[in-house]
């Protein structure tokens, strides 16, 4: 494509200078137009009429308001209620449920793992929850009340007797070695605080066994709420087991609490609590440890008397093996040894009155420790402990009736004396007589 050719024209010539302006108006080639002559407009000289008719009238009496009274505001702060509200307390969370699984079939030949034993649920109607007793450490822990000093006492003649036997067995022993026995021996009560020895005391001479895991499952919730409610340490004690069918329990030695597994499979929660804090009474007055140094101090006594008599029964029979008059002789003999020696000793006639003051001291010392368990808030249930005592005892007289050609056979009065337990309606008795007076002073 070709661009256009232009002309060669010269370019335009503007103006320079502006072009003059006409000093005289163009005249119209016809004249120029005439408008027409108008009249002027005609304004009114009079104002305009208004109506004059009168404004409207209102009502001259004003609108009559309600004149009643202000409302009366009271002038005095309103009363509150001076009562607590009860405080709300919320509902105890849902137990956990595990989800629900199929049951697995076991192999052939394999036995399911049994499963674990379920922790008791207490007995809600007997207060034994630590949040609500005394849940603090008391200061004195154990001691020694006026039943185990007057034990300990009456334990005296005993020791004697089982001196006497060790400083004769000494005098066949050489110089240095006699006083060691003795000393030894003496030495030797200090054992009875020795927790590994109370264990082998307790496990030959009480006929005890620790507690297996199971029947820990059931013991140790309940004797931790006793031991809080008394303000003692639970780790103090260890909680061993009875192979007997009887409700029974046991303060042996200094930290043994001992109870039989027919207590333990057969009691409610709120009645083995109780028979535990029973026993805890037997330990925080001393009871317990002063019954077995009492026993340890009066054992070679009690093995030199045995070792006598079997002695004595045996030269009886091989002398009336020969003649009567033989054995007679020896019987007199045995007699005479018996009493010179008592004689020549004088405590050793107290041994015969003793047996009836410690049993005398131990019966009260039942009734203190049936006493402490009532002050723990246990009252009531060691009340139904004994009821159920009273049945049992009931029913092993009848047995004993019909063994007998219906006979009753009851107690004599040596039985009687010489038993370390008072009879059950005198511990009812004790007990109700406490919790009368305890509702009393609380009035």
């Amino acid at each position: 494509m070709t661009e256009p050719t232009y002309p060669d024209a010269p370019p335009p010539q503007y103006p320079t200078s502006p072009p003059p302006y006409p000093t005289v108006p163009p005249q119209h080639p016809h004249g120029a137009p005439q408008p027409p002559a108008a009249a002027p407009p005609q304004y009114p000289t009079t104002a305009p009429e208004y109506p004059t008719a009168a404004p409207p009238q209102y009502p001259a009496p004003a609108p009559q308001y309600p004149t009643a009274p202000p409302p009366q505001y009271p002038t005095a702060a309103p009363q509150h209620p001076t009562t607590v509200p009860p405080q709300y307390a919320p509902p105890p969370p849902p137990p956990h449920q595990p989800p629900q699984q199929p049951p697995r079939v076991p192999a052939q030949g394999f036995a399911p793992p049994p499963a674990p034993p379920q922790p008791p649920v207490l007995d809600p109607t007997v207060d034994i929850d630590p949040h609500t007793g005394r849940i603090h450490m008391a200061a004195r822990q154990r001691g020694a009340d006026a039943t185990t000093i007057g034990q300990l006492l009456f334990q005296l003649p005993h020791f004697l007797c089982s001196l006497l036997v060790v400083t004769l067995v000494s005098l066949f022993l050489p110089e240095p070695l006699n006083w060691l026995l003795i000393g030894v021996w003496v030495a030797s009560g200090a054992l009875v605080f020795h927790r590994p020895t109370e264990k082998l005391l307790a496990r030959y001479l009480f006929r005890m066994r620790p507690a297996l895991h199971s029947e820990l499952t059931r013991l140790e919730p309940i004797w931790h709420q006793v031991t809080a409610k008394a303000g003692v340490s639970p780790e103090s004690y260890d909680l061993w087991i009875e192979d007997h069918k009887a409700i029974n329990a046991t303060a042996a030695a200094g930290h043994i609490v001992g109870v039989t597994r027919y207590a333990l499979e057969t009691l409610p929660d709120a009645q083995l609590a109780a028979v535990l804090a029973h026993e805890l009474g037997h330990h925080r007055g001393g009871h317990a440890w002063a019954t077995l140094l009492g026993y340890w101090y009066s054992m070679p006594a009690r093995i030199a008397w045995v070792v006598f008599r079997f002695a004595a029964v045996i030269a009886f029979q091989i002398a009336s093996i020969f003649s009567l008059l033989g054995a007679l002789v020896v019987g007199v003999v045995a007699v005479v040894l018996v009493v010179a020696v008592a004689l020549s000793f004088p405590p050793l006639l107290l041994v015969l009155v003793t047996p009836y003051l410690l049993a005398a001291v131990g019966r009260r010392s039942e009734l203190r420790a049936d006493i402490q368990a009532a002050e723990l808030g246990f009252a009531d249930a060691m009340i139904e402990v004994f009821h159920g005592f009273l049945r049992d005892e009931e029913q092993a007289l009848a047995i004993a009736a019909r063994e007998n050609g219906g006979r009753a056979v009851r107690p004599g009065l040596g039985q009687r004396l010489l038993s370390t337990h008072p009879d059950t309606h005198t511990r009812i008795r004790r007990l109700e007589d406490w919790r009368a007076a305890a509702a009393t002073g609380a009035r």
